[in-house]
This record gives structure tokens, sequence and C-alpha cells, in this order.
């Protein structure tokens, strides 16, 4: 088996990864109702999804559409942790 042929490999295992860490947080979302562990689970489901796009080996992947996946995952879980810190501020 040579290098290459791993790289589907860790890809899908990276990606499965994520999908259930995303399951993870859905499952704290739906006990407690709190936006930051349903942020956290459309995070890593965004996350997921940019993993899953190098299966495809789209040319030019470093200046691909596919890394603004990863930013919007970023961005999400910046933004859900400023609006939890400002409830608990106003409080």
């Amino acid at each position: 088996m040579t290098l290459p042929n791993l790289l589907p490999f860790g890809a899908g295992a990276t990606a499965m990864a994520f999908g259930l860490i995303g399951l993870f947080f859905l499952r704290f979302w739906t006990r407690s109702r709190d936006g930051l562990f349903l942020a956290f689970a459309g995070a890593f489901w965004l996350l997921t999804l940019q993993v899953c796009t190098a299966l495809i080996e789209i040319p030019d992947a470093p200046q691909s559409w596919t890394y603004l996946l990863r930013v919007a995952a970023y961005l999400l879980i910046i933004i859900a942790i400023l609006v939890k810190n400002r409830r608990r501020a106003s409080r």
C-alpha cells in the first residue's frame, strides 16, 4: 500500500470523526437547548463537508472555495461564543 492510497482513508476517517463530534454536540443541544452546542454541531458538520471535498480531488485546493467552509465553521464558533458571553454579561 503506497502513501497516496492512505490519503483517502485518512480523509474519510477525519470526516467520520468530525461528523460524530457534531452528533455528540447535537445530543447535548437536545438535552440543554443551549445554542452554543448547536453552533458547535453545525461547525463540525461544515468541517465534515470541507474534508469530504478532499476526496473529490479538486485542482488547486489551496485556492479553492472549499476553504470557505472551514472559515464559516470557525466564524460560527466565534459568533456563538460571543453571543453566549454577551448574554451572560447582560444578566
